[in-house]
């Protein structure tokens, strides 16, 4: 039979132990987590990219002022011009695949591209807003929304478009479809616009706030996230219904808050958001947590994509383009 010490002693390596593998999770699971690298590419302007989208890892477009529109084949090792068919600010570029393409610009500027970029053609919308974003959930349906409350929608690819009624005049900076049914869409005066019937009707929710709100980005039907201006950051966990204000504290070195102008998310956990001074932020817990402001470039960072998990691209200021990697 043990003695009574020594029970005592064996119960207490016994709890020791325990919290050391209770204690030790965290550690083991931050020590899974991945490294960041990242690299200025050589840019052909100094135009301000506002813009930039990854399609796949190899293929990549930016669009920016004065009716830039650049092209990449290789990872972004090389970009090259291409001609645009105008000297507009062009705000947003979005490709479906390999092949359909879109450019929103100032003054109700909007081509297509069927072959991949070879060629692009303007296409008419009944408006001379500036339009600032698009999103197609499969190459035939897609939105584009603007200036003074813009919506107009498409079933054919964008040969017709009809215009949809969003109830608002404020400028509509942001717009990202699930399918062809769900969607939302931000912009000034903290607008937060939901539709779950392709924009039949369009819902007005709440943010409690007039911040602008540059970009939203849902990673599934319930979850997603808004960013804006002044560090504004808002998610909501129930498609919507409501949004909590989860805006980002100044940080131990800055001394304004910083706007916030793009967020993606490449997966459940794991999120990124690009702003002023090339600050860029990162989640790997699903918005529990943000890393601390790092600035990445020096240019505001205006667009932002992810073809896959382990790399994604941003785009800014003075033609700043920076090639995000991840490693394990």
């Amino acid at each position: 039979m043990l003695a009574p010490l020594r029970v005592v002693c064996i119960q207490s390596r016994i709890i020791s132990l325990l919290l050391l593998v209770v204690l030790g999770l965290p550690r083991l699971a931050a020590s899974s987590e991945t490294a960041l690298s990242f690299t200025i590419q050589t840019s052909p302007t100094k135009s301000t990219l506002l813009s930039i989208h990854f399609p796949a890892p190899q293929q990549g477009w930016a669009v920016g002022s004065g009716g830039t529109l650049l092209k990449t084949v290789d990872g972004g090792k090389k970009w090259k011009r291409v001609t645009s068919g105008t000297t507009a600010l062009l705000t947003s570029v979005f490709f479906a695949d390999l092949s359909n393409g879109w450019v929103t610009g100032a003054g109700g500027w909007f081509s297509r591209t069927m072959n991949g970029g070879e060629s692009w053609s303007p296409q008419s919308l009944a408006t001379q807003q500036p339009l600032y974003a698009v999103s197609f959930p499969s190459p035939s349906i897609g939105w584009v929304v603007g200036g003074g409350g813009t919506i107009f929608h498409t079933t054919d690819g964008g040969q017709h478009w009809n215009e949809q009624v969003s109830g608002t005049m404020a400028a509509l900076y942001a717009v990202q479809f699930l399918d062809e049914q769900k969607g939302t869409i931000v912009g000034a005066l903290g607008t937060i616009l939901s539709t779950s019937d392709g924009g039949v009707t369009w819902t007005a929710q709440g943010t409690q706030s007039a911040v602008t709100l540059f970009d939203v980005s849902f990673t599934d039907a319930s979850t997603g996230w808004a960013v804006g201006n002044a560090g504004a950051l808002f998610q909501t966990t129930d498609g919507g219904a409501k949004w909590v204000d989860q805006t980002l504290p100044c940080g131990n070195t800055c001394t304004k808050l910083t706007d916030l102008l793009k967020v993606r998310f490449t997966s459940r956990r794991e999120g990124w958001i690009v702003g002023e001074r090339g600050t860029l932020y990162r989640t790997t817990d699903a918005g529990l947590t943000w890393s601390e402001g790092k600035s990445i470039a020096p240019a505001s960072l205006f667009g932002l994509s992810f073809p896959d998990v382990a790399q994604g691209w941003a785009s800014g200021e003075n033609g700043t383009i920076v090639h995000l990697q991840l490693s394990r």
